[in-house]
């Protein structure tokens, strides 16, 4: 059953996204607002990276420095995305199996992947939630059908 399931039916789209040249602290406060963990980045609707919260938190200042909260402010309000994407980005296509995107999420330790189209352009996203939710709906349709 699960077997068949293609990407499309379960990915995310549209999805948010982010430009490199988009200041750091942006990129923070959308994820947060967002609730999401994780941005693709794209130019000119082309995939060119992917920004994790962990990137966001790496680049975050250290509490040891010895900088006064504005002078740190400023510095990362400076910090665009470029600087600390991931820029080689594994994806996958729409017309993939789910299977195959877990697969590939699992033997990279990913918990999502941008989904792009034959030309590159971002039309997606899929996230071990999506695989989650897949797995409890097909569950939940074979125990108990919909009427």
């Amino acid at each position: 059953m699960l077997e068949n399931v293609l990407v499309s039916e379960w990915m995310t789209s549209p999805v948010i996204s982010i430009q490199p040249s988009t200041p750091i602290s942006t990129a923070h406060q959308m994820m947060k607002e967002y609730g999401i963990r994780r941005l693709p980045v794209t130019e000119n609707d082309r995939l060119v990276g992917i920004i994790t919260l962990g990137d966001v938190r790496e680049a975050s200042p250290s509490d040891a420095t010895t900088l006064s909260i504005w002078e740190l402010n400023y510095l990362w309000a400076q910090l665009t995305v470029d600087r600390v994407m991931t820029r080689k980005v594994l994806t996958v296509q729409p017309n993939q199996l789910v299977l195959d995107a877990a697969r590939i999420m699992l033997e990279h330790k990913l918990s999502g992947l941008p989904v792009v189209n034959e030309h590159g352009a971002l039309v997606g996203i899929i996230t071990e939630s999506d695989i989650f939710r897949m797995l409890v709906e097909s569950k939940s349709a074979v125990v108990s059908p919909k009427p």
